[in-house]
């Protein structure tokens, strides 16, 4: 793996983490959802079609490494069925989806972190993206990424 690459983290460090980088390993995750305010209050850039990310698991090591292959901020409600599945979660529909982000999006880590509780309702901007598993980074874990995505 290019040692290079610029990092993702998903959730906080433990269970979430960890069931969320098994997820893409095993191909059923193929998309991600951040709150816009996240990436504006941390000063980050947000993710291009094309770049590549080194996924950490919870102990910070390089678990394997994706590829954008879309990006689209858009209100809260616009996130359909389809991408609610493609998050590798196991919601069944946008509904789960939400109520599942609500919660993350209102946690005390979340708020610790803006400085303040956000404010979650239909209008609020998430950056949503697809991506592809390019190169699982553990040697027990490689396996080819899902032609499907």
């Amino acid at each position: 793996m290019p040692h290079d690459l610029p990092t993702l983290e998903l959730a906080f460090p433990g269970p979430e983490r960890d069931r969320g980088v098994t997820a893409i390993l095993s191909g059923r995750k193929t998309a991600l959802t951040g709150l816009l305010e996240i990436y504006e209050h941390a000063g980050e850039a947000l993710p291009v079609t094309g770049q590549r990310f080194s996924v950490l698991d919870s102990a910070g090591r390089p678990a394997v490494t994706i590829e954008v292959v879309d990006v689209r901020v858009v209100p809260l409600k616009e996130i359909d069925d389809d991408f609610a599945r493609a998050e590798g979660r196991g919601y069944s529909d946008a509904a789960q989806w939400r109520a599942a982000h609500e919660e993350f999006f209102r946690s005390s880590g979340v708020s610790e972190f803006l400085g303040h509780t956000p404010v979650i309702d239909d209008e609020t901007l998430v950056v949503a993206e697809r991506f592809r598993v390019v190169e699982p980074d553990a040697p027990d874990t490689a396996r080819p990424a899902d032609p499907a995505g």
